[in-house]
């Protein structure tokens, strides 16, 4: 069917359907005659014969597109023409074309009733439609009459009335609006002129198709300009001095614009503008008072440059209002945080409304973007903050500053610090490295001053006692008050009291102290006016009683009752303040304590003290400034070093330390004093052909050189020992006082050097006590005749025949020797307490040095007998019994050495030859003289000569 469809379509035939869809004008249609369908119908034909004729056509003939049948075929016929073959062809084709046009007719036929039924159809429509034209035509002629009698008349007197009212209501809000506008800038009531702006502009939106509108409506968008200027400048002085009812209805104005967000942006810009503004305006102001005249030129430099023009003496109050300022802006963006955070406690409450809830979500996205944005400020401020403090730290150069004035600088930009961390958690690295420079150049230069300025005190000290209070501690120094340890108890309650309020305030944080009134720059200047400290005694002395009882004689206490001796004896210590001596070595009186009646006061001198403040001030400036506390504690060792070594230099330097045999000076004490001398000593000025670089000798200083008013030579001063005392014992005090600094400087030492701080303790601070051998070895080598004695021994007669019980002379010169010197060490104790190490030590060297020159008679001998011997011993006994009464020091030193030796005057060949290996501590003379005195007459030439290349071959290392 489809076929014969698209086939009628090329013949120009249409579907029944078509044809009536076709059909607007009746005339137009062309219907079949009768007679034309009856002979298409009347051609007999088989249907099946029918169909496969209609099948048979090709199917091009059949398509949609546009094709010319006759060309089609032409172009398909051969190239040669046959007659027969074409008329054979043409019939076919009329008989395709027979059987198309039968199945036309039949259709055509088929459909003609339901055609002829639609055809009545359309004529009845085309009646209707004549009939409603005319009544349309008489409805359009009555509405312009009714339009003419009523509209124009009635219903346009109704427009024209509200049209008047809405009119004089926006003329009314216009006025409004206007009046308003004029009064913002003063009351600044931005959230309600945006409200009616806002209102305005909705009521303008309705009649925006009327020209005075549409101009009125862009006039109130200016003015909504205006006011989000006005309100941008009122947000920008938030930035300096943050008002809550002012932030509040700024806040509020931008939430009524929707701009919660750009509002924030525009909040960031202001605070980084305010931050720069405010630290070039402090600066300029400072520069331009300092420069004197009204030069214009400064305005006009970068920030940079300007901070390099700040004078030294303007540079700390520069500095101050510096961070004053910038403390102002950080705080305001801190209550602008804390104004946020209230805010949005506030606003969570939930709403059940949907309406509502769609608007919370709204609300939520802002806040959160204002949070997020709040947050990252934090580090970008602080980080614009340090950015402004480093150029004016980098500014000027400070290594000719005052340590005071530095240690202001450090301590303003430490507190800069604490706000920073507080602020936004952050560790200031960038004012860290701009200090830690600054700090580096400053220090170097500082310490090179004070080594020197130490070598001038040192050179000038006449090692006299500094009057101190008896209850002296570093702590009462104010260079020590950072520390944070008890004030001393002169302090008043009082400001005790005031101490322990502002220590309880130093827990909250600068935020809280501060956020109503102060700033936490304007503290030192008021703390410094409160350092005071108290540690000299008024004339060396806590009372006059003490002071009278230090001039009682010591030996003249015999009438004093024994409770009162037990007293004196319980209020000393012996040897530093800290350390105490056992009751039970106290239950005597003690000849060789000779301070028993004075106070217990620390030994030391003005230079001691210096150094004692010099530590001080190093240790604040580690204790502000980490970064650099390795450098600082190397240069606090450096000042003990160079203080041990002039006490060394000064008092215990002697040639005759290796031929005593005494070993005065450990391995470890002259390492010691090796590594100082090497690292630190300017040996050029001393020794003018040593060779050192120029660097090397700005970190050296010269050997110092002893006072010529100090003089060591005088025997009746026991050769300057009240000066040796004060020398060493003001060493030993400064060591302790190291001791007690150790976990201080332990806790502010890097890890990685730590090292560096236990050897430097271990090595050299605990080897001062061990200065006291040879310094007080030289007063016991020239305090008795030990010459006297041996000439005298010389003179004695050994080789007697009968045994002697009375000792020999010499004996009694020689204690003798020992009162003389024990009277001396009490004169020389009512100048300065002598402690009780100090009297051992000097004590113990008198003895051994006595009990050797005794060996050394005894091995002077050239005859001997046994009763000789036995007098050798009743000597040696006296001398003990004698020297027991004149010191308490137990067991008395080298009391064997003399006893072993006199012993060996009866030992045989064998024990003798044993004996030589077994005491090295012996000189090779001593024990020739064994062998040649005591052995001489019992044995043989060879077996002599023996036991003398035994002594030979013995390497003898000194004690």
């Amino acid at each position: 069917m489809q076929k014969i469809k698209s086939l009628m379509a090329r013949q120009g035939l249409k579907s029944p359907q078509e044809s009536m869809a076709d059909l607007s004008p009746v005339e137009n249609l062309r219907i079949p005659s009768k007679e034309e369908l009856r002979e298409l119908r009347e051609q007999p034909i088989d249907p099946q014969a029918e169909q496969e004729i209609i099948d048979s056509i090709e199917e091009v003939y059949f398509s949609n597109d546009s094709f010319d049948m006759v060309q089609h075929e032409l172009e398909k016929l051969p190239p040669e023409l046959n007659l027969q073959e074409l008329e054979e062809y043409r019939d076919k084709l009329k008989r395709q074309q027979a059987a198309v046009s039968k199945k036309v007719a039949d259709l055509i036929l088929e459909k003609q009733p339901a055609y002829v039924k639609e055809l009545e159809r359309v004529t009845a429509l085309q009646t209707n439609l004549q009939l409603a034209a005319v009544i349309c035509t008489n409805a359009r002629r009555q509405l312009s009459v009714a339009k003419e009698g009523f509209t124009e008349a009635s219903l346009g007197l109704l427009a024209n009335q509200r049209r008047r009212q809405l009119l004089t209501g926006l003329l009314k809000s216009l006025r409004t609006i206007k009046t308003l506008v004029k009064l913002t800038p003063m009351e600044e009531d931005y959230p309600g002129a945006i409200q009616l702006c806002l209102e305005c502009q909705k009521a303008a939106s309705t009649f925006k198709h009327y020209s005075c509108i549409s101009e009125l409506n862009s006039k109130l968008q200016d003015t909504l300009e205006q006011i989000e200027e006005q309100l941008d400048v009122a947000l920008s002085k938030t930035c300096k001095h943050f008002d809550v009812s002012h932030y509040t209805k700024v806040q509020l104005a931008y939430t009524l614009l929707g701009k919660t967000q750009t509002a924030m942006d525009q909040l960031h810009m202001h605070f980084t503008q305010a931050i720069h503004n405010t630290v070039f305006q402090v600066v300029l102001g400072y520069v331009e008072l300092c420069a004197g005249n009204a030069d214009t030129k400064f305005q006009k430099m970068q920030y940079k440059d300007l901070c390099t023009h700040i004078t030294p003496d303007s540079y700390i109050p520069c500095l101050t209002d510096l961070c004053k300022a910038l403390w102002e802006v950080m705080l305001s963006y801190h209550h602008t945080m804390q104004w946020h955070e209230e805010h949005d406690k506030q606003e969570t409450t939930p709403t059940p409304e949907d309406a509502a809830a769609a608007e919370s979500d709204e609300l939520a996205v802002d806040r959160s973007y204002v949070k997020k944005k709040l947050e990252h400020g934090l580090t970008r401020i602080w980080q614009d903050v340090q950015l402004k403090v480093k150029a004016y730290i980098l500014g000027t150069d400070m290594s000719n500053f005052k340590y005071d004035d530095f240690i202001v600088v450090l301590d303003v930009i430490s507190r800069l610090m604490q706000v920073g961390e507080e602020f936004c958690g952050s560790k200031s690295e960038v004012l860290q490295e701009s200090i830690k420079r600054q700090s580096v150049n400053y220090f170097k230069n500082y310490h090179r001053a004070r080594l020197e300025e130490l070598r001038m005190f040192l050179e000038n000290e006449t090692w006299e006692l500094c009057p101190v209070k008896s209850n002296f501690n570093i702590a009462q120094l104010h260079e020590f008050k950072f520390m944070g340890q008890c004030r001393s108890p002169s302090v008043s309650p009082s400001r005790q009291a005031a101490s322990l309020s502002s220590s309880a305030q130093e827990e909250l944080s600068l935020f809280q102290q501060y956020q109503r009134e102060g700033n936490p720059f304007e503290m030192h200047m008021e703390h410094k006016e409160e350092e005071t400290e108290d540690v000299l005694a008024s004339n060396g002395y806590e009372s006059d009683e003490l002071e009278k009882s230090v001039y009682q004689d010591y030996d003249s206490d015999s009438d004093v009752p024994e409770e009162l001796k037990q007293d004196y004896v319980d209020e000393q210590t012996g040897d530093a303040p800290l350390k105490s001596v056992p009751r039970e070595t106290m239950r005597t009186k003690k000849k060789s304590d000779y301070n028993l009646n004075k106070t217990n006061a620390p030994i030391l001198t003005n230079t001691t003290l210096n150094v004692i403040r010099l530590v001080g001030k190093y240790m604040q400036m580690m204790n502000i400034l980490k970064p650099i506390a390795f450098d600082v504690i190397h240069c606090v060792s450096q000042l003990f070093d160079y203080y041990l070594y002039a006490v060394y230099t000064f008092f215990g330097r002697n040639d005759m330390y290796e031929s005593s045999g005494l070993g005065l000076i450990s391995s470890r004490l002259r390492t010691t004093l090796n590594r100082i001398q090497e690292s630190l000593i300017d040996m050029t000025s001393t020794h003018p052909t040593a060779n050192l670089g120029t660097e090397d000798r700005k970190e050296k200083v010269p050997s110092p050189h002893l006072s010529q008013l100090v003089v060591l030579t005088n025997s009746g001063t026991l050769y300057g020992l009240a000066q040796r005392v004060v020398a060493t014992e003001s060493l030993v005090f400064l060591a302790e006082q190291f001791e007690s600094l150790q976990s201080h400087l332990d806790a502010m030492m890097p890890a990685a050097k730590k090292p560096f701080l236990q050897q430097f303790y271990s090595q050299t601070v605990s080897t001062a006590s061990e200065l006291r051998k040879p310094i007080y070895w030289i007063v016991a080598a020239k305090a008795i005749d030990y010459e006297q004695m041996l000439l005298m021994m010389a003179g004695v007669k050994w080789d007697i025949r009968e045994i002697m019980s009375q000792h020999n002379v010499y004996v009694d010169v020689l204690l003798k020797e020992f009162e003389q010197f024990n009277k001396r060490l009490g004169e020389v104790s009512r100048h300065v307490r002598i402690p009780l190490p100090v009297s051992n030590v000097l004590w113990e060297h008198c003895i051994r040095l006595a009990n050797r020159t005794l060996v050394e008679g005894y091995a002077n001998v050239k005859k001997c007998s046994n009763e000789g011997r036995a007098l050798m011993q009743l000597d040696f006994q006296q001398f003990l019994m004698k020297l027991e009464k004149l010191t308490d020091l137990r067991p008395i030193p080298d009391k064997e050495f003399v006893e072993t030796y006199i012993k060996a005057y009866y030992l045989t060949e064998n024990d003798m030859e044993q004996f030589i290996k077994n005491h090295r501590e012996y000189s090779m003379k001593q024990l020739a003289n064994l062998v040649n005195v005591c052995l001489g007459s019992h044995i043989n030439k060879k077996a002599r000569q023996k036991l003398l290349a035994a002594i030979d071959d013995i390497d003898r290392p000194k004690r």
